[in-house]
């Protein structure tokens, strides 16, 4: 589709987002029985596994901030992820609202950069799969690549600006497993 962002290479690591990208977003849940997998999310991330590649999620939870949340209700939900996918290497969650001015809350690059950090790999070494434009622009600002994979949530603006959009979640795994464009 289109071309590939700053790495075409092999990645060591892949982030996802959570709401929308992995499970069915449900606004601010607090509910881990509200969980239910993206259609091909598990076997997407089962299959960047098999290839040796580490996983983490980075994930805008502005709930917190708002009041609507609790940090322990993420982690709850943050947990059931874990049951259903497997656990993942590193989980970098935002509790900011937009307005905070934060450097973690997605589109800055701070979540990428902590993610990578984590596992112990350089951010051009990382690629980040979500759903939104804020996803991939957080990617970019870390010197990443990211890869859309629209919703019906997602802007058309957000699909037009993508330097990568994959249709579902396993193209964008192809891509990001093979270094070929999304």
């Amino acid at each position: 589709m289109d071309t590939p962002g700053p790495s075409v290479r092999r990645p060591t690591a892949v982030l996802f987002d959570r709401d929308g990208t992995l499970v069915v977003d449900v606004p601010y849940n607090g509910d881990p029985a509200a969980v239910t997998p993206m259609p091909g999310a598990v076997e997407a991330v089962a299959r960047v596994r098999a290839a040796g590649l580490r996983t983490a999620v980075v994930s805008n939870q502005s709930g917190i901030a708002r009041g609507i949340l609790d940090a322990r209700r993420v982690a709850a939900v943050n947990a059931r992820v874990d049951a259903v996918f497997g656990a993942f290497d590193a989980w970098c969650v935002c509790p900011h609202g937009p307005d905070d001015g934060c450097g973690c809350r997605k589109p800055r690059p701070g979540l990428v950069l902590e993610a990578a950090r984590r596992l112990g790999v350089a951010p051009a070494d990382v690629v980040v799969i979500g759903d939104i434009g804020a996803d991939v622009a957080a990617a970019a600002a870390a010197g990443a690549r990211g890869i859309l994979v629209p919703t019906p949530m997602t802007r058309r603006e957000e699909v037009t600006a993508a330097p990568e959009v994959a249709p579902d979640l396993a193209a964008a795994v192809e891509a990001a497993l093979t270094g070929g464009a999304a």
